[in-house]
């Protein structure tokens, strides 16, 4: 609902004149959020981390740059999926004990290779899918015996892409037949919360991934905000804040663009177990807005509470501009993607802008657990794929991105495919047009983010791509990424 205010309420500093210097677009483009201030607040800065934990990805202050240097070219001889992956391309793994793994088991990550290999080395693959198949029929005591024989081969995240990407869904199958995925909320510890942040510092350092989703969404967000009508209070419902990095760039530009320094309000809606992170990321981003001498507020709702109340539990201004931020997230939480987007309707937003970094397109909407597993298999093996190019082989760089961004993902993509199976939902898309909905093109400043980005960057592999309204960071033809912005 609807509150009537003459203007919202800040809670910084009175406003000032910005500074006048325009930033150049590589300054503009590689900016981020000051990730070692945040790791020297939890007492945990980068120069206790191991000396392979240093990518050349380096942040400063608001008053400095922060840029991407020189990547490792891509590796010519990397395999297609999935028929070039071959036995004698098994690597070690260094050990790295990932977020809820029992320490205790055997099956730990210390293993130098996979046994048993036959049929070209992928007919792991084969039980993949004949577990998948047993989850469908219920036949969970054969799925059992399947993923025992299965653990057997593949005993560590180690190896090419696929055979990695393997390890990750095997584990996911498992966590679905024991249940541990439903296990009471917990949260998350200090320890895990600096896990993850360098792991997205590491991973923001190494691949233009998720540079090119908060760059891609900004950019919509300002677009929607251009017309000289435009009221200066900006409302972001944000339904996958994460840690909140991606504020810094937005709210430099809209203080460079506004006379009066602007103000943005963010309402986050967050998983209970996220509790301890939102006081991180509130800290952060409000004292960050303090230095760009905007005023912001920063408001949390949680998950469960969306899910009773739906758009009711979030605080809307009369006089403001909102615009909601979504990803695939949000919809493996709630019942029914629909209803969602009917109560969003309701919100009248400026915008709606979709960053899809999961495959979602691709990968749900078919009502076939095996079809959504495959795809998201074949995914997130060229996820990995991209990672091998960006960095050397044996990186621990790459295993900590993986334990502590990919591997949640697809835990989280393997669970929902098996949720929604049978269920004969409508796509997204589908959702969006059925509302009422429609497309709003991207700016050419976008597609000149998103090719500075890739230039910065020197993975060969990436390109960028227009797809039905969407900008789309494509490796090798396949999208990992996919930016949309709509309107009712």
């Amino acid at each position: 609902m609807k509150i009537p205010a003459s203007s919202p309420q800040d809670t910084t500093n009175n406003n000032n004149s910005t500074d006048s210097n325009h930033l150049s677009m590589d300054e503009h483009v590689m900016r981020s959020m000051d990730w070692d201030s945040i790791m020297k607040e939890l007492e945990l800065d980068d120069d206790s981390a191991p000396n392979s934990l240093k990518t050349g990805f380096t942040t400063t202050t608001a008053t400095t740059d922060s840029t991407i240097l020189p990547l490792y070219a891509v590796d010519s001889n990397l395999p297609g999926f999935p028929d070039q992956i071959q036995p004698s391309d098994f690597e070690s793994s260094t050990d790295i004990v990932y977020p809820g793994q029992n320490q205790q088991q055997p099956t730990g990550y210390g293993f130098n290779s996979l046994d048993g290999v036959d049929n070209g080395g992928f007919d792991f693959i084969e039980d993949l899918i004949r577990v998948v198949d047993c989850v469908e029929s219920d036949e969970l005591q054969l799925a059992q015996v399947i993923l025992s024989r299965l653990n057997q081969r593949l005993r560590s995240p180690s190896g090419r892409p696929l055979q990695r990407a393997a390890f990750y869904f095997k584990e996911a199958l498992a966590s679905l037949l024991t249940g541990t995925n439903r296990n009471p909320i917990r949260l998350s510890s200090w320890s895990e919360i600096v896990q993850r942040i360098r792991a997205i510092k590491e991973y923001s350092g190494i691949s233009p991934i998720p540079l090119f989703s908060h760059f891609t969404a900004n950019q919509a967000i300002l677009d929607s905000l251009s017309s000289q009508s435009s009221s200066p209070f900006v409302h972001v419902v944000d339904f996958e804040i994460g840690f909140g990095g991606q504020y810094a760039s937005l709210m430099r530009e809209i203080a460079e663009k506004s006379v009066s320094g602007g103000f943005l309000r963010v309402t986050a809606v967050v998983a209970e177990e996220c509790a301890v992170e939102t006081r991180l990321v509130k800290e952060n981003l409000t004292q960050f807005a303090a230095e760009m001498k905007i005023r912001f507020q920063i408001e949390f709702v949680l998950l469960k509470t969306f899910e009773m109340l739906s758009f009711k539990a979030i605080r809307f201004v009369e006089g403001e501009r909102t615009i909601v931020l979504i990803s695939p997230a949000i919809f493996r939480r709630l019942s029914g993607i629909s209803d969602f987007v009917n109560n969003l309707r309701r919100v009248s937003p400026k915008v709606v802008v979709f960053v899809d970094s999961e495959g979602w397109t691709e990968i749900a909407g078919s009502g076939s657990f095996r079809r959504e597993f495959v795809s998201a298999l074949e995914f997130y093996t060229m996820v990995l794929e991209s990672l091998d190019a960006a960095a050397p082989p044996g990186d621990l760089v790459k295993k900590i991105v993986e334990a502590f961004v990919l591997r949640p993902k697809i835990s989280a993509a393997v669970e929902t495919a098996a949720d929604r199976r049978n269920t004969g939902e409508m796509t997204w898309r589908e959702a969006f047009c059925a509302a009422g909905m429609r497309p709003i093109q991207l700016s050419q400043f976008a597609d000149f983010q998103a090719e500075c980005l890739l230039e910065k960057a020197q993975v060969r592999g990436f390109h960028v791509a227009k797809r039905q309204g969407e900008l789309v960071l494509c490796w090798h033809g396949r999208a990992l990424v996919a930016t949309s912005a709509w309107r009712f």
